[in-house]
């Protein structure tokens, strides 16, 4: 049994709190928050076995407690994920890892230096239907890709210490991430607007990667709800609509066929539309957030690294911040 402590019960540590203690093979020891109205909160769901406290060294000095789980703004990440390591705590932080590629660069080499496992909760790579569409990638059915669209757009939550795109897109960044394994962007441009906060609450990132385009648009106002994704190969296509309630990915034999020869007349020359089947295949749906939550377990038990660890983060934040300083600019 892996005991684990979470610091912040706001507005998403319910939710990890809900998959920790739902884990049977995980104790939820301890649940913090600096706002008494929250502990009081979860205490009404988790008193029969979980401890709680306004004070977060409650947790860092506890000899029983195996790792923590940080669920606060993301200003305070580096702070707490710091402390964690130094009390000789594996990591669960939730995206962005930290505010500053500085900041996880540090975090990383203080892990690697105490063996200690930090896993990011980029959710989306645990996603059952990212991890169908990894599978479609790495055995070739949608052959080479050439674009991958990514819209993720609300109407709130605005947030002040980070800007839509540091919010939403990281989400994107990740699958990105995970589908190619690892593929960085040589060239990026981004341009995004401060409506309403000192950060940008509307963002669109454009990214040329060895091979393939990307287009990510991310906003807290917009008046539609969008989760959507779009992978462009050249043999097939695909659409996953996290929104659906069913039917979440569509794959498409659609693309396009090169004609060439001596013999085509000009009209028929360039390319030739081909229409085939529109598949939706089954997919056994599983929570996310509790995935990332076992990964995380499993790597702590097993001695592995995550397939969300530092690693993958740092290269998300990179990608951030060449992105600010072209906003900035």
């Amino acid at each position: 049994m892996l005991n684990i402590g979470l610091i912040g019960y706001g507005y998403w540590g319910p939710n990890v709190a809900r998959n920790l203690h739902v884990n049977s093979k995980i104790c939820l020891k301890w649940i913090c928050d600096n706002k008494y109205e929250r502990i009081e909160k979860a205490k009404s769901t988790y008193i029969a076995q979980t401890n709680y406290t306004q004070d977060h060294h409650m947790l860092m000095n506890d000899p029983e407690l195996d790792a923590v789980a940080i669920a606060v703004e993301t200003s305070a990440h580096y702070y707490l994920v710091k402390q964690a390591l130094l009390a000789g705590k594996h990591v669960y932080v939730e995206k962005p890892f930290t505010s500053t590629v500085k900041e996880a660069e540090e975090l990383h080499d203080l892990a690697t230096k105490l063996n200690l496992k930090i896993h990011v909760d980029h959710i989306m790579v645990h996603h059952p239907v990212i991890k169908k569409i990894a599978d479609l990638v790495n055995s070739g059915e949608l052959g080479d890709i050439l674009y991958i669209d990514a819209m993720r757009m609300n109407l709130g939550q605005i947030k002040k210490d980070v800007s839509a795109m540091w919010d939403l897109a990281v989400h994107d960044l990740a699958i990105i991430d995970f589908l190619t394994g690892g593929k960085e962007p040589y060239f990026l441009s981004a341009l995004g607007e401060k409506y309403y906060n000192p950060k940008e609450s509307l963002c669109f990132l454009t990214m040329r990667y060895p091979g393939f385009i990307s287009h990510i648009q991310s906003s807290w106002i917009s008046p539609l709800k969008e989760r959507k994704l779009i992978v462009a190969g050249t043999r097939k296509m695909l659409v996953f609509d996290d929104i659906k309630p069913s039917e979440k990915l569509v794959v498409y034999d659609k693309g396009v066929n090169i004609i060439a020869g001596d013999s085509v007349e000009y009209e028929d020359y360039a390319v030739k539309i081909r229409e085939g089947d529109i598949l939706v295949p089954f997919i056994k749906m599983s929570d996310a957030l509790f995935n990332s939550i076992d990964h995380f377990r499993e790597c702590i038990e097993k001695n592995t690294q995550s397939i969300t660890g530092t690693d993958q983060a740092i290269r998300i934040q990179k990608i951030l911040e060449r992105a600010d300083q072209g906003m900035n600019q």
